[in-house]
Parts: C-alpha cells; sequence; structure tokens
C-alpha cells in the first residue's frame, strides 16, 4: 500500500503470469471488515486484494482503473516485518535520518532517539546531513559522531551536488527488490526540498524556515510511498510529517532493558562491567563508560542514551 486518504487506499499490485487485468498498476480501493479502523492499515502494509469487473474500464483497447475505489477490496495484511507510529509505516528496510547541521541547529538527542527506534525495530538507519554548506565545522563533527557509532553518513548542501549523487547511489545500490526506506527528522531540516532536488518529478510540498522561532512548518501532511524510477524491481522512498520531539512515555517503543543494545557502539562492551546488572549512567567499571572516556564511543551519543533512560526508568509496565 503506497498512500491512505480518507479511507480510501492506493495499491501497487504485483505482476502476475495469470493476466488478471488490474496487475501491475497502481489502483484504489476501500478496506473490508475490521481494516476500516483508524490505524489498522499502515503505508507499505503488503495486502491483499480483491476486485470485479467494477473496477475498470475498458477504453481504446487500454485497462483503466477506478479512481473512486468501487469494486476493489483490500481483504488481508500480510504479517509485517516492523511498524512505527512516528513516521506511520510498516515494511521499512531504511530509514534515511535527515539532520540539518545548522538552521536549525540540531538537536542530537532527538537524533538519537530515533536511531534507536530504527535498530530496536531493526530498520538500518542512515544518517543523511543537510545544510552542509552552512557550517563545515558542524558537518564535520556530526560526520565523526555517527561514523565512529558505526553507521553510513551522506552529505548533501546546496553546494554539494556529489552528496546527492551518493545519496542516489546509495539508494539505487539498497533498495532493489521493492524495498522500502523513508526520510524522517525534525521540521526544518529539509526532506521534502533534498527528496525534490533527488527527484524533481515527486514536487513534494516545501516551506519556509520561521525566522522567528528558527523552526520549520510541518507542510508535509501525510506519508506517501514513491517509486524509485530505474526498473520494474526497484524500491520505494517515503516522504514523512516532521517532529521536533519523541514522547517514549506515550508512544509505547521499548524497555529500558532494551536501550543499551539500540546503541549499536555499546554492544561490544555489554557483558565486560564489572557489575552484571550494570546501567551503563554512573557505575565503577562500567565499560561502556570507560569507552566514553577513552573517546570509543562519542560523548553526545552517551548523553542521548542517559535522557532516554532517565525516561524509560519512569515507565511503568502497564
Amino acid at each position: 500500500m503506497i498512500k491512505s486518504n480518507g479511507g480510501l487506499f492506493t495499491v501497487r499490485l504485483d505482476k502476475k503470469e495469470d493476466g488478471s487485468p488490474l496487475d501491475g498498476m497502481t489502483v484504489t480501493g476501500r478496506a473490508r471488515g475490521s481494516l476500516h479502523r483508524a490505524g489498522s492499515l499502515l503505508v507499505g502494509d503488503l495486502v491483499r486484494v480483491s476486485y470485479d469487473g467494477t473496477a475498470f474500464s475498458e477504453r481504446d483497447g487500454s485497462i483503466l482503473p477506478a479512481e473512486d475505489g468501487r469494486g476493489l477490496s483490500i481483504e488481508e495484511i500480510e504479517e509485517r516485518k516492523n511498524s512505527l507510529i512516528r513516521p506511520p509505516m510498516a515494511n521499512l528496510d531504511v530509514l534515511f535520518v535527515t539532520v540539518a547541521v545548522a538552521s536549525p541547529d540540531p538537536i542530537l538527542s532527538t537524533v538519537d532517539k530515533l536511531i534507536a527506534i530504527a535498530e530496536f525495530n531493526r530498520i538500518e538507519p542512515v544518517v543523511v546531513l543537510t545544510k552542509c554548506d552552512l557550517s563545515a565545522e558542524n558537518a564535520a563533527r556530526l560526520r565523526d559522531i555517527y561514523r565512529r557509532a558505526g553507521f553510513c553518513v551522506l552529505s548533501t548542501g546546496a553546494e554539494l551536488a556529489d552528496g546527492s549523487e551518493a545519496l542516489i547511489t546509495y539508494m539505487k545500490e539498497t533498495l532493489g527488490g521493492g524495498r522500502t526506506a523513508a526520510f524522517s527528522g525534525a521540521s526544518g531540516v529539509g526532506k521534502s526540498t533534498l527528496l525534490n532536488r533527488l527527484f524533481p518529478h515527486l514536487s513534494l510540498t516545501t516551506g519556509e524556515i520561521s525566522k522567528r522561532i528558527g523552526r520549520g512548518k510541518n507542510t508535509t501532511r501525510h506519508v506517501e510511498l514513491y517509486p524509485l524510477p530505474d526498473g520494474e524491481d526497484h524500491g520505494y522512498i517515503a516522504d514523512t510529517p516532521g517532529f521536533t520531539m519523541l514522547d517514549f512515555e506515550r508512544f509505547d517503543f521499548f524497555d529500558k532493558d532494551d536501550l543499551p543494545l539500540n546503541f549499536r557502539e555499546f554492544r561490544p562492551y555489554i557483558g565486560e562491567c564489572r557489575y552484571t546488572k550494570c546501567s551503563h549512567t554512573k557505575e565503577e567499571g562500567c565499560a561502556i563508560l570507560g569507552a566514553v572516556r577513552s573517546g570509543e564511543i562519542p560523548k553526545s551519543r552517551h548523553q542521548s542514551f542517559l535522557e532516554i533512560h532517565e525516561v524509560l526508568k519512569k515507565k511503568t509496565k502497564w
């Protein structure tokens, strides 16, 4: 499913060998039964559909799908690999975490929360730095932090055409076989602007940064998947609603015991601490704290860990 809009769902159908009229087409339909409930279907879901002769018409030898959803029904959702609340999507393979190096200044705790959620859901986070031409110093600092943490980091900016090319190359190399990726990050970091530069045919809506508050208005109102233009076995990319914070108390992602494993640079040190139940926050003999002091783990990443840990400590199990 590539789009949801007011009870109508847009689905890109597989090509089959039985020659059914709508195979391989992008069609619109409605959900049956309990799938009508809000939130039951997510963009990115793999679904099974049924349709009758009213779902299409023939004109001049061509098949034209109905645009009002008549005759086509979404019958069931196949098992999901993963799902997210923000952005509200299913079956993600790659999450491009978009971070402006300036204007607005990056809030690394928000970036790291999003990365941790991706890690927990076995989604590969890729850090995309935007507006690198505004501050070479900040861009270099952020590249160092996230590359040392073990992530792929790609840089873009008004004067970095090669950065955009590197991002396109990465997509083509990793999103084959119908894999799905989302662009996400705080409002105003330039997700839609970046996607428009990469894929002009998308014509996504973009907004201006508010000079008064230093943030962007959230111009993306819905989630939609866009097929990459090359070949039939392409992947999909999505533009997603921007946000400036994540609420770990309201949204049930994971517990504090899961947190250390969702910081990938922590993993080699887990089990090496002096105390079995080390929280990795302040204990003597903590291997992770030792790696922070030696510079093997970036300090900003551990600071984000401490912020998330403090919130998750207060989260109840019910």
